[in-house]
């Protein structure tokens, strides 16, 4: 964390990262499709489809850059909230307007880096059927385009050894899709913009804004899900 804001490192998310990578390739086979399309520099959200408790930790050993993933604080329990704080990782208050969230979401955008969201809010199908409104409040307000990520097969089979994992080196498909802007019309670096991205330059968060961005996304996600599925028979 920096010790003015308290948003955390880029350091402190790669750390995570090379974590990530050890773990996820060490335990299991990820088939990473279409990395390339998260923009190399400037600030970016990945959006994930989220069905398995390891969604999370594949994002962030496959992605081509640091995540900062927002998680829900009911993980920050023990020796796990110093180590989820030291690697770059966002406690949230799902139950109420965590401002505290927001502000180093936001933060991290601002200076640059990955936000990792899961827009369903909980774990569930993973089919993106129901949006939590987080997402469009945090692409409208920072401009910041929008990747989305479909993690396929991490809930096909059950492990011998822990039944709540995947079975050790089965093979986990994460797909990333096109980036694209939450509000249609909107131009950032990832469309051709150039350059660094304007984070917070006073875009409108409205209801009505939030609501048709919403109906957007999950346009997107959905059609990018669907896609995934086709492709990879899962």
């Amino acid at each position: 964390m920096t010790p003015a804001t308290g948003t955390p490192t880029l350091r402190g998310a790669a750390v995570g990262r090379g974590i990530g990578i050890g773990l996820m390739y060490g335990l299991w086979k990820p088939r990473v499709l279409g990395a390339w399309r998260v923009p190399a520099s400037g600030p970016v959200i990945l959006a994930v489809n989220h069905s398995h408790n390891i969604d999370g930790p594949m994002l962030m050993g496959t992605a081509p850059r640091p995540v900062h993933f927002l998680i829900k604080k009911e993980a920050f329990v023990g020796p796990l909230d110093p180590f989820l704080r030291g690697i770059g990782q966002l406690k949230v208050d799902r139950a109420s307007a965590d401002r505290t969230a927001i502000t180093h979401a936001l933060g991290v955008l601002q200076n640059g880096g990955v936000l990792g969201i899961f827009p369903e809010g909980t774990r569930g199908e993973g089919d993106f059927a129901s949006l939590r409104a987080g997402l469009a409040y945090f692409a409208v307000r920072s401009g910041a385009p929008i990747v989305p990520v479909a993690v396929l097969g991490s809930t096909e089979r059950r492990g011998r050894l822990i039944s709540a994992l995947p079975p050790l080196r089965s093979r986990v498909d994460v797909v990333f899709g096109d980036a694209f802007e939450a509000q249609e019309g909107a131009r950032s670096s990832a469309e051709g913009g150039g350059g660094r991205q304007v984070v917070g330059s006073g875009r409108r968060t409205t209801r009505k804004a939030l609501d048709e961005a919403t109906v957007r996304i999950q346009e997107r996600l959905t059609s990018h899900l669907d896609g995934a599925r086709r492709f990879t028979g899962r």
